[in-house]
């Protein structure tokens, strides 16, 4: 399919059947990509899920949002997503990261970027049928091959920093963009993902996913309400934006000490202190029409697709809203 795509980024805590409508409805309001978040205690497993949705569905691309080389070790990840693309029947991706705050919880740091490069390079070579012999700090592998017949499937980088984006650029299919929603975000996230490219000799760039995190909802206070929560996770985790966005380092450095770790979901006193228009700047949290500018002010500023992460009460609310807005801008039928 040409032109803009969009898709549907999902926690798994949603009982098995209710779980299996879902994926159903998202595929029939004609969303591109579902999306599973790996969050170790925080969810239900990812690959479960992705297979009742492999299962019940045709048309998704389907993938982590995002794994880790930390909690499953690269030739684990590789097995297990070459087995959902199999049952899929070619329709997987792998989106990965250094990951993130969930990560604390099982005594844990963000993997180093170069730990995320020689996993994505391991998995690489498992899929194509190779043994690897490699040794890095996290991992290890001793004449490893996989035993079944694998597809390379793609690999997206979840990517909010100028390290992680330039490193997107260089070796990733597609890097999935956690940097807010207004544009001057994107064209600097864009921007470092081309200077990767370059070093690298590509003459392509990679796909550019960005992620919506929100709700939509006429109610623009309640959207807001709902949405709140994910505005914490920035100056924790990409204080960059928060520069791009004009929030204060001394507001920043109260946000960060307010917001230690966990989801994002248990950051609501953190995310109090931030102001709503920076909100309204990173996350859905408006109505249908705030939606729409968003979605064109992300596409306008060079994304390939945007991908609805619902919060709050009402998600499949927020699914559904999201998808008539997308086909409001780009005019999809």
């Amino acid at each position: 399919m040409s032109g803009p795509r969009s898709g549907v980024a999902l926690q798994a805590i949603d009982p098995p059947q209710t779980f299996v409508e879902m994926v159903e409805e998202i595929e029939q309001l004609g969303y591109d990509h579902l999306w599973l978040t790996d969050s170790s205690l925080h969810a239900r497993n990812c690959y479960a899920a992705l297979t009742l949705a492999a299962l019940h569905s045709r048309t998704l691309t389907l993938g982590t949002a995002v794994t880790n080389p930390l909690t499953r070790h690269p030739a684990l990840t590789a097995a297990a997503v070459a087995t959902i693309d199999e049952i899929a029947e070619g329709r997987a991706v792998l989106g990965i990261g250094a990951g993130d705050r969930p990560l604390l919880a099982l005594g844990l740091a963000p993997s180093p970027l170069d730990e995320l490069e020689a996993a994505i390079g391991a998995i690489r070579q498992l899929w194509r049928g190779e043994h690897v012999d490699m040794k890095s700090d996290s991992f290890s592998l001793q004449g490893a091959h996989m035993r079944f017949a694998a597809r390379e499937v793609p690999v997206f980088i979840s990517a909010s920093g100028p390290r992680t984006l330039e490193l997107s650029g260089r070796v990733a299919d597609g890097v999935i963009l956690l940097v807010g929603l207004f544009p001057e975000a994107v064209a600097w996230a864009l921007e470092h993902v081309r200077i990767g490219a370059e070093k690298a000799g590509r003459s392509d760039v990679p796909h550019v996913a960005v992620f919506a995190y929100g709700a939509i909802d006429e109610d623009r206070q309640a959207a807001l309400n709902e949405a709140r929560s994910i505005a914490a996770w920035f100056p924790q985790t990409a204080p960059v934006i928060c520069e791009l966005a004009g929030l204060s380092s001394a507001l920043v450095a109260d946000v960060r000490k307010a917001y230690a770790g966990g989801e994002f979901q248990e950051a609501a006193a953190a995310a109090a202190l931030l102001p709503d228009d920076f909100v309204r700047r990173v996350a859905l949290a408006g109505d249908r029409a705030d939606a729409r500018a968003s979605i064109e002010a992300v596409l306008a500023a060079g994304a390939d697709s945007v991908h609805v992460f619902p919060l709050g009460s009402a998600r499949m609310a927020t699914v559904r809203a999201f998808a008539g807005c997308f086909r409001d801008v780009v005019g999809r039928s």
